[in-house]
């Protein structure tokens, strides 16, 4: 019997766009599978209320459960360390290893090392954020060496409301933040439905496009120890990354 490949995901409990498109990323792997846990996740903004949801605490229960499936990684599938600070990736990854044994990873770190990894320094950004959330993730970024060369977001703060955003104004978004010829352009928000139209972007601007639900998924796969250029009409990344 082929080894099983179990790839764990933490989900805000909103979310209702990750989990069907990882699974259709995983389609073509017949041996891998993801296993989802969800957490309190309804809104995205700065007030402590909001903040508050991204308790290590509540991901760390999430996790431990996660765990009983005996998983080769756990993901926490979410964004959140763009306006946190990527500091508080860090500490998570540690601390659910930590608690379980099992590697762990995230979308935002995942971005970050595939920025590094490609020589991405001027990068375009598309979410789906409010105003002074979206401020806050440039600036994490730029203390970090990386330039937002264009951004586009919705002014959106109900987590679900995310979900309901267009294909056509996602394509519309990327094009607009094309044309400063950023490096990379990423789709930053794990409950848009980025990730299907990657391919085609990039085709049609000739830019890599680094969705977040990709990025976690790509890095799980990495740390399982499987070929992500098995991953099929998700874009650059599995091929070249």
């Amino acid at each position: 019997m082929t080894k099983r490949i179990l790839l764990g995901m933490l989900t805000p409990s909103s979310n209702t766009v990750l989990e069907p498109v990882t699974s259709a990323m995983l389609s073509g792997l017949p041996e891998a599978s993801a296993h989802f846990g969800r957490f309190k996740v309804t809104e995205i903004a700065l007030s402590e209320r909001a903040l508050g949801q991204f308790d290590d605490g509540e991901i760390l229960r999430a996790a431990g459960l996660l765990s009983h499936a005996k998983l080769d990684c756990i993901g926490w599938n979410g964004t959140s360390s763009g306006w946190l600070g990527f500091d508080a990736d860090e500490r998570l990854c540690m601390r659910i290893a930590e608690a379980t044994g099992i590697p762990a990873c995230t979308s935002v770190l995942a971005l970050n090392e595939i920025f590094r990894a490609t020589g991405v320094t001027r990068f375009g950004l598309v979410s789906p954020y409010l105003d002074d959330v979206q401020q806050r993730i440039v600036e994490n970024y730029a203390r970090s060496g990386f330039e937002c060369a264009a951004e586009r977001h919705l002014g959106l703060q109900d987590n679900y409301s995310f979900s309901e955003v267009s294909a056509d104004q996602l394509r519309a978004m990327a094009r607009e933040v094309a044309r400063a010829k950023p490096q990379a352009i990423t789709i930053f928000c794990t409950n848009l439905r980025g990730a299907p139209l990657a391919e085609a972007l990039e085709q049609e601007l000739g830019i890599p496009v680094y969705d977040s639900i990709a990025t976690v998924v790509w890095k799980s796969l990495k740390l399982a120890g499987v070929d992500t250029r098995r991953v099929q009409g998700w874009g650059r990344l599995f091929r070249e990354v």
